[in-house]
């Protein structure tokens, strides 16, 4: 069955097979083993679901820490309900999109989750004498899937105010924290910044999805300075994949705006700028790298006044 699989999205793509992919790179390198396990497994330690899903024994014995993450080779995934699939690197790295749900990780678990929807086709009447179409000639009911709907054009959401770019407001649009270690983070930094709480949204010049505001998680309006705390979440989905290029994008978005962005980045999350902390856990010592790197960006002299 998994060759199967195999077999077909080879057809249909030009990535190699990574049997022929592993003796290219053997030729190319002049060694039996041209990337040692462990090499890559910094890369792909931010995706917990895609190790279980890799099996080495589906893939010719190569172990999935030598794998470039961007290398142009099919490999064979298994997910826990027992699919087997084809797909890249770069393609199952990617394939996360809005769904919370373990089933993102999978193709065909994702189908299962959302079935297409059919409609039965409508009758067709046709005059006396004329020939029958050959589609419609069978009395067996048939279903069709509904066409896709063109994509509705952006509408932004009425409820920003009308304030300057990159002023800090309140947001009756923005979620609510969901994180106890935000809560804590947020609360352990107030104890010790003197700023104004309360501010949950910046207004930026171009649409952020079909806002005109973005929502950090922690807001120094004073130094605007904005603090994110990412994690991968439950099921290995959060800030990876599309969320973090929709994350690299947000970031654009406070720069334009003025505005300077830390992310904490837990569960060996890569940083995505140049202020970024990497941290297994959120502690006191989390905090004091915090506040300097804080000063690193706004200066000691501007900071230090805020501190009580």
């Amino acid at each position: 069955m998994g060759e199967d699989v195999a077999a077909r999205a080879y057809s249909a793509s030009m990535a190699e097979r990574v049997e022929l992919w592993w003796a290219r790179r053997q030729f190319s390198k002049d060694a039996e083993i041209p990337y040692p396990v462990g090499r890559y497994r910094e890369a792909w330690a931010p995706f917990p679901a895609l190790i279980r899903q890799y099996h080495p024994e589906l893939n010719a014995g190569i172990v999935l820490s030598q794998i470039p993450p961007a290398a142009d080779v099919l490999l064979l995934w298994q997910c826990e309900a027992g699919h087997k699939f084809a797909a890249t690197p770069d393609e199952q790295r990617n394939r996360p999109g809005r769904e919370r749900r373990r089933s993102a990780w999978c193709p065909e678990c994702a189908d299962l989750a959302r079935p297409a929807r059919a409609l039965p086709m409508r009758q067709v009447v046709t005059p006396p004498g004329s020939p029958v179409p050959a589609a419609i000639a069978s009395p067996i009911e048939r279903t069709v899937l509904r066409p896709r709907k063109p994509r509705p054009k952006l509408n932004l959401c009425p409820k920003t105010p009308d304030v300057p770019v990159g002023e800090p407001f309140h947001s009756e649009c923005a979620p609510k924290p969901a994180s106890a270690i935000e809560a804590r983070l947020r609360a352990d930094l107030f104890e010790l910044v003197a700023v104004t709480e309360g501010l949950n949204a910046v207004r930026v010049a171009r649409p952020f999805f079909d806002h005109v505001e973005v929502w950090p998680d922690i807001l120094l309006p004073e130094l605007r300075v904005a603090v994110e705390y990412d994690s991968t979440g439950r099921h290995g989905l959060e800030h990876v994949g599309k969320r973090e290029a929709a994350d690299r994008r947000k970031d654009r978005a406070l720069r334009a705006a003025k505005w300077e962005v830390i992310r904490i980045r837990t569960g060996k999350l890569e940083p995505l700028g140049p202020y970024d902390l990497q941290l297994a856990t959120w502690n006191r010592r989390g905090l004091e790298r915090l506040l300097d790197t804080v000063r690193g960006i706004r200066g000691r002299l501007l900071v230090d006044p805020y501190l009580t």
